[in-house]
């Protein structure tokens, strides 16, 4: 297991790696470890991941309220890299029972943590106690209210045990939304028809729209909430 002086030392060590390096290092250190793949920035991590190991293993999640041009795009990824890409899907029971008891937009006044919790991190945890470590898109500048301090790499405290260490990758972290998008436009990575349109971090279809010029990439999430929640819970740990 890695202690905290580990841990520091590997930060220390990668800090100032690029992702490539870093995806290196972890997949040369973890033999079960996966990417979870969503947007943009993780298409960019499958792309260097599978020119350092062919057989990397990636999942995604699909909530049942994607929008199509994601679902699109997921199939895309799946076909340029070759993948046998993992979907995972929510528990039907706990979603047929939410519809039932709060329709299909209660989040609009409740908020989306019950909803994201059901379709999105109950699948995530599912996946997470079958690894030893996974690798996340998240950069620090996401959002300033949760991510500024992302670091390279984490124990990810809420899906570990006192049996079992999980370990969290961010090759990311350092890289801005305009490496991002040089990257893709450098390699051909595909990427959502969404963000032609405006939309910049996509979600789900009825918590996402297109952000202004100007405005931050988060503000087209969970519009109608506080900007300092804008989490959905699958990176809890950036809410302490």
């Amino acid at each position: 297991m890695l202690t905290q002086e580990k841990l520091m030392e590997l930060n220390e060590q990668l800090q100032n790696e690029s992702p490539k390096n870093i995806l290196r290092q972890a997949l040369s250190d973890f033999d079960n470890i996966a990417i979870s793949f969503s947007g943009a920035e993780d298409v960019i991590l499958i792309d260097m991941a599978t020119k350092i190991k062919k057989d990397v293993k990636v999942f995604t999640l699909d909530t049942g309220r994607l929008h199509e041009e994601t679902y699109r795009f997921i199939d895309k990824v799946r076909e340029h890299y070759n993948l046998d890409l993992e979907v995972l899907f929510p528990e039907s029971a706990a979603v047929e029972n939410l519809v039932k008891e709060k329709g299909l937009f209660s989040f609009y006044q409740d908020g989306h943590q019950e909803c994201c919790g059901i379709r999105k991190v109950a699948p995530l945890k599912r996946k997470l106690a079958s690894l030893d470590a996974w690798i996340t898109g998240q950069r620090r500048d996401q959002s300033p209210g949760t991510r500024t301090h992302v670091p390279v790499v984490q124990i990810d405290e809420g899906n570990s045990t006192a049996e079992r260490q999980l370990v969290k990758f961010n090759p990311l972290a350092n890289w801005t939304s305009q490496q991002v998008w040089d990257y893709i436009r450098m390699f051909d990575v595909p990427y959502n028809e969404l963000h032609e349109r405006g939309f910049v971090s996509i979600g789900c279809a009825p918590c996402t729209r297109a952000v202004l010029p100007g405005q931050h990439e988060r503000e087209g999430r969970w519009w109608w909430e506080e900007a300092a929640h804008k989490e959905c819970g699958l990176h809890a740990v950036n809410l302490k």
